[in-house]
């Protein structure tokens, strides 16, 4: 029998994703897809190069400089490091209604807000300081930070403990379902975004102020 919204417990703390969520995603095939027609790579070689090392890149164990001397410049190139680099961070547009959105239920409701999500650091550490997250993000969970990733349940469980909340009062947010599913089975009620009016609708039942 599904429980009325108050007998639901309390929603007190929000774990968000950040790529798809807020924010585009900063590095992913459309990004790398990108980058092989503006620099005239070889996609495939730069897919396969990525696919060997980005586990190890996303859970903070190689630096950016590291990364791109294996995905990209393991032979001379007619561009520079910088230059590639600062192509990777421009890929980064904000989700602006919904970062106005996250604020306003925070507000509204007096949330805890929690970033869990798998980003190497240095693309983590841009995205946090040029579209301020910081500003109303309380903690960063990030795989770079606490070496898992997703969908490894330890990143969760991870969260849980710094936030000091228990996993009956988080609602997870999160675009891709694997890892909403992985949320879920630590008890973590979560939901799949696909947009503003749809995660808005399932917050409201879960008993939180939306506007």
């Amino acid at each position: 029998m599904m429980m009325e919204i108050n007998e639901l417990p309390p929603v007190t703390t929000l774990f968000l994703d950040i790529g798809g969520v807020m924010l585009s995603n900063g590095w992913g095939h459309v990004s790398r897809r990108l980058a092989a027609e503006v620099f005239n790579l070889n996609l495939s070689e730069l897919e396969d190069r990525h696919n060997l090392t980005f586990v190890t890149y996303e859970e903070g164990k190689l630096t950016l400089k590291e990364y791109l001397s294996m995905v990209v410049f393991y032979e001379k190139r007619k561009f520079t490091p910088d230059q590639f680099r600062q192509f990777m961070f421009d890929q980064s547009t904000p989700y602006t209604e919904m970062i106005e959105f996250i604020k306003k239920l925070k507000e509204l409701n007096h949330l805890k807000i929690a970033v869990v999500n798998n980003e190497a650091r240095e693309m983590n550490e841009h995205r946090i300081n040029k579209f301020h997250l910081n500003d109303f993000v309380d903690f960063f969970i990030s795989s770079c930070f606490v070496h898992f990733r997703k969908p490894d349940a330890d990143i969760f469980r991870i969260a849980l403990d710094i936030s000091q909340v228990p996993a009956k009062n988080v609602v997870y947010i999160e675009d891709t379902q694997m890892f909403t599913d992985v949320a879920r089975d630590l008890g973590i009620r979560s939901i799949q975004h696909k947009n503003i009016l749809s995660t808005s609708t399932e917050l409201s039942l879960m008993g939180l102020k939306t506007g």
